[in-house]
């Protein structure tokens, strides 16, 4: 017989408790062993109504403004067939609203798909339509996306700030001001999200996680500085994994959130002085372009407890320079969309281990195993495998990719692959070598990537680096490597492929390096080496 979470929660909650009786609450309430977010927002609702929830330019809203905000876009969606196991979809820039739609839709059981502005139109509706989408929300941002694949597509479309070609105005569709949602009963297995991968080795896949997947992500990990009095910011797009890791912890905390609608370094840092923001989730790109604003060691920024980082590889010197410049802690995670298991590194407690990403989590089952599938031991490397509570359900209406994902131990215990290629040392800290796919197979013998890279970042003229391979008649493969610069470097793409072809071993060795302005990015920072490959395509070595 399934539980009734919601009447237990309505239990727990009461009416009108004082202030220590809904804290009580909400400390009881997190130790269960299954909870939602909505509820435990709820809570935070009851505790403190009038404090602000989220902040976006000059615009703000409060915990009961979103609240009722979010309640009539539910009750609506209801009305119209929203409910656990549909899907809604989001395709719009940081806002208020968007956030308002993704608690609305939370609320009636239906799973959130938030869709990325940034992949193509074709992509874009491919998703939409896989996802099986009741609703569409969207913007100008969204709109302009879509461009003219929605024609002929019969599902609503409401838009989040009037703008005509969105669809019906957010507040004209919406029920009267006081409308609440009927509840429901959200059970583990109900899908929270759908969140497409970002399409860099091929056609996104729809990675569906439960409301299981999310409730260990609120309160068994207890990230450091999500609490109550936690000034977050978020400067990722809203339909990441990356942004969620971060936007959810802060609202079940309680804590207040600001939302950067395009991320700018400057900005960035006006925005943490001026609100005293104390935790943020920043890709390692993020970091680079914030550290390197001219003027950085002049902002104010004492009031940061922990940053985050996850999402792309984090170099060592990077870390160090974090470290030593910008006040409070850094936690870097190492883990998947997809779910399975993570690593976590505490820089600030073990600046020893910078090189690595971490420590399994507690509770997270992490190995390492062959081309075999066998498990391997410390010190040797191979693909790491995860398994934990954190984990999604599969590919949406893909099983056979779904099946490629897993792996079973000896003993029937399902893993999430992650396509990763590292080893474990001996205190169990993960040392990353590079993804499997871009692995390079030159002469019959294993590259990879991440070790040239090491070596061309060594130079004094390097920025940033990213090897790939091209075909080569000669070897199958071989690597190239791509490279941006620091300012007014005298050095040619020549001269540094010989210096770094001196530092390496004979079958590692460069065939070409080449200068570029910037490196092609998704929207969360990480390298699109596919497009680096592309660009060399033509290119056959001999």
């Amino acid at each position: 017989m399934k539980t009734n979470l919601l009447q237990k929660t309505k239990d727990l909650i009461g009416a009108r408790n004082p202030v220590q009786d809904i804290q009580a609450q909400i400390r009881q309430y997190v130790q269960q062993p299954f909870g939602t977010f909505i509820h435990l927002f709820q809570l935070h609702v009851q505790l403190h109504p009038q404090k602000t929830a989220l902040i976006c330019n000059d615009d703000s809203i409060t915990f009961q403004q979103l609240e009722d905000l979010s309640d009539r876009i539910a009750a609506r969606l209801q009305t119209e067939g929203a409910r656990p196991g549909t899907v809604v979809s989001i395709c719009a820039a940081t806002s208020i609203p968007y956030i308002a739609a993704f608690l609305g839709i939370l609320k009636t059981g239906a799973a959130v798909s938030p869709l990325s502005p940034s992949a193509t139109s074709a992509q874009l509706l491919s998703m939409l339509l896989d996802s099986g989408a009741t609703h569409l929300f969207l913007d100008s941002t969204g709109a302009e996306a879509f461009a003219t694949t929605l024609t002929g597509q019969t599902l609503p479309r409401i838009a989040l700030d009037n703008t005509p070609a969105a669809g019906q105005p957010l507040l004209a569709w919406l029920p009267p001001a006081g409308t609440r949602p009927t509840p429901v009963d959200v059970q583990p297995e109900t899908p929270f999200n759908i969140i497409y991968s970002s399409g860099t080795t091929g056609t996104p896949k729809g990675i569906v996680q439960p409301h299981s997947m999310r409730w260990p992500q609120l309160h068994l990990l207890d990230p450091p500085g999500y609490g109550k009095d936690a000034i977050a910011i978020i400067s990722t797009p809203l339909y990441s994994n990356t942004t969620l890791t971060s936007l959810l912890p802060a609202f079940a905390g309680g804590g207040t959130v600001v939302l950067m609608p395009k991320f700018e370094a400057r900005a960035f840092l006006q925005l943490s002085q001026k609100h005293r923001v104390n935790v943020a989730m920043l890709v390692p790109v993020q970091f680079r372009r914030i550290l390197d604003v001219p003027d950085f060691d002049s902002f104010d920024l004492s009031a940061y407890q922990m940053k985050f980082t996850t999402s792309a590889p984090f170099s060592a010197e990077m870390k160090r320079e974090v470290l030593k410049r910008w006040p409070g802690g850094l936690v870097e995670y190492f883990g998947m969309t997809e779910g399975g298991g993570a690593f976590m590194l505490a820089a600030h407690a073990r600046p020893d281990k910078l090189h690595t990403v971490g420590q399994a989590i507690a509770g997270h089952d992490m190995r390492v195993i062959d081309e075999h599938g066998l498990e391997l031991p410390p010190g040797q490397p191979g693909e790491i495998v995860g398994r934990s509570t954190v984990m999604m359900i599969g590919y949406h209406n893909q099983p056979t990719k779904t099946s490629e994902a897993e792996w079973y131990s000896p003993s029937g215990e399902r893993f999430i692959r992650t396509g990763d290629i590292g080893h474990l040392d001996d205190e169990g800290f993960l040392t990353l070598i590079g993804r499997k796919k871009d692995m390079i197979i030159s002469g019959g013998m294993n590259i990879y990537p991440s070790d040239l890279e090491a070596v061309l970042r060594q130079h004094p003229a390097v920025k940033e680096a990213a090897v790939v391979g091209v075909p080569s008649a000669r070897w199958g493969e071989t690597p190239v490597g791509f490279v941006t610069l620091m300012p007014n470097p005298a050095i040619t793409p020549a001269e540094l492929k010989d210096w770094a072809n001196a530092q390496v071993g004979r079958m590692q060795r460069l065939d070409e390096v080449r200068f570029v302005d910037e490196m092609p990015r998704n929207a969360i920072g990480k390298i699109l080496k596919r497009e680096l490959q592309q660009s060399v395509a033509e290119h056959q070595v001999a």
